[in-house]
């Protein structure tokens, strides 16, 4: 199985296929973001090309996988949606093993949740959904990531308000794996995925967590810890053109941030639509860590390209921090 070292191969699709090592895995990120000794000989993707696949445009995405994989020592390998024929003049399932043949690893950016679902079981090398219409894993890892970073891992409460979109889908299950409570304000008719919700609530049983869904921002948000928000409209939703007033109301501003903690932290998943879902005084704010998150998108997703392509490097540098760090 050409680049993978373990025995069982797994991919990720949504955040809770880490639940068993999630913490670990933001550990291991923040302490390489910070290594300036190991961290420069330590090169666990080397000889590997990993293959990147975009059905949309990105700019996080793109750039944070390219240099994060040259940093582990692989070649990227950046495959737009008109250079390949997924999905068109060959299956999803024939391209997931022809580039199993090649590349050490793949990241795939679509818009069907179904075909990195289908990519991933066709596939003899770990496949990482980089965003599917369901599910952002990658950017709960970079949140949950810069939650731990700036607020520790003590017992919290974070706000959503807005959109009961993918990025919340693994926010919510990332939450419940790591033990913190989260509110999510939602107008009617974008409630999140039940099965989604179902999922979370089995593992909060487990870890305590407390999730809640209200129609009122103002009771998500009050004394919470993190407010965090994304676009009303996504990316190929252009055509929905009354969805804008049904989010009336949802706009973080510092009148909804006033019901937070005062040192609260606000988060976005970028880009921002400024002036729609949130006002300029709240993401430039000092309270704002918008762009520490999208750096993080960078160090997170190299300590999981590392964990699913090259356990054994993952252990021993696990090993070595817990050694050398804590």
């Amino acid at each position: 199985m050409l680049g993978h070292t373990s025995d069982d191969m797994e991919s990720l699709l949504s955040i809770d296929d880490l639940k068993e090592d999630l913490e670990k895995i933001l550990q291991w990120a923040i302490v390489m973001k910070s290594d300036n000794e190991v961290a420069l000989d330590f090169f666990p993707l080397d000889g590997m090309s990993i293959g990147s696949i975009y059905e949309k445009p990105s700019t996080r995405t793109r750039v944070s996988f390219e240099v994060g994989i040259d940093k582990l020592g692989g070649n990227s390998l950046t495959l737009l949606k008109g250079d390949i024929q997924l999905g068109k003049s060959e299956s999803v399932a024939d391209t997931a093993n022809v580039l199993s043949r090649y590349l050490g690893g793949i990241t795939y950016r679509c818009f069907s949740h179904d075909d990195v679902v289908e990519l991933s079981a066709n596939s003899s090398v770990p496949v990482i959904n980089a965003l599917s219409d369901k599910h952002h894993p990658c950017q709960a890892a970079a949140d949950l990531m810069t939650i731990i970073e700036k607020k520790g891992t003590d017992k919290l409460k974070i706000a959503w308000v807005g959109d009961g979109n993918n990025v919340l889908h693994d926010l919510v299950l990332a939450s419940a794996i790591l033990g913190f409570d989260i509110n999510w304000a939602i107008p009617k008719g974008y409630e999140p995925d039940e099965d989604v919700i179902n999922r979370a609530k089995e593992i909060a049983v487990k870890t305590g967590s407390k999730l809640m869904q209200t129609n009122d921002p103002i009771d998500a948000v009050k004394n919470a810890d993190v407010v965090y928000t994304d676009v009303f409209v996504s990316m190929g939703e252009e055509h929905l053109k009354d969805k804008m007033s049904d989010f009336d109301g949802f706009q973080i501003n510092d009148d909804l941030v006033s019901n937070a903690k005062e040192d609260y932290i606000f988060m976005h998943c970028l880009p921002a639509h400024r002036g729609e879902e949130v006002t300029d005084s709240v993401i430039d704010s000092k309270n704002s860590v918008v762009f520490d998150q999208a750096e993080n998108r960078m160090w997170s997703q190299m300590s999981i390209l590392t964990y699913l392509i090259n356990r054994p490097a993952w252990d021993t540098y696990y090993e070595m921090l817990e050694i050398n760090f804590n």
